[in-house]
């Protein structure tokens, strides 16, 4: 059937119809990434601190970041400090072994040189592109080390 010996009418619908078609089939969802959900690691020791100590401690975090909701939810843990964790913290926008400004404290759930901070967090969207970029990191401070025993620098990895 030849396209021209349509009604003009017809014509038009179908013309539109081809052009909605590729508008919808071009426009790229924003919202994509707003979808995601991210797994969060970390490993700290005295080595990442800057300058680095000669603490034999180290932690871990694991943790998961929702991008609809910006809630970041963690599990940091860490054995053999110096003295009692006093504060752990989260720092950024800082790459590896790069000293940034503090962004939020985290609250220590079981304290001691062995011991935990867990919780979750919403995140601002400066702190969400920070975190997404592996510019944030994370340190365990003792009296021994006020300025931070261990750092661990923060990986997000899409799910």
């Amino acid at each position: 059937m030849n396209l021209f010996n349509r009604k003009p009418l017809q014509l038009m619908l179908s013309a539109a119809l081809v052009v909605s078609t590729l508008f919808i089939s071009c426009d790229k969802d924003d919202d994509d990434m707003n979808d995601q959900t991210y797994t969060t690691t970390g490993n700290a020791n005295g080595t990442q601190m800057s300058p680095s100590n000669t603490s034999t401690s180290t932690g871990t975090l694991t943790g998961t970041y929702d991008a609809r909701t910006n809630v970041w939810q963690y599990n940091i843990s860490w054995t053999n400090l110096s003295t009692t964790a006093g504060l752990v913290q989260v720092y950024g926008p800082a790459g590896m072994g790069v000293t940034g400004t503090l962004l939020f404290p985290l609250s220590i759930t079981t304290p001691g040189v062995s011991g935990s901070a867990s919780g979750s967090i919403t995140l601002t969207d400066a702190q969400e592109t920070a975190l997404l970029a592996n510019n944030t990191y994370y340190t365990v401070s003792s009296t021994t080390y006020p300025s931070g025993e261990i750092r661990g620098q923060v990986i997000a990895t899409a799910n």
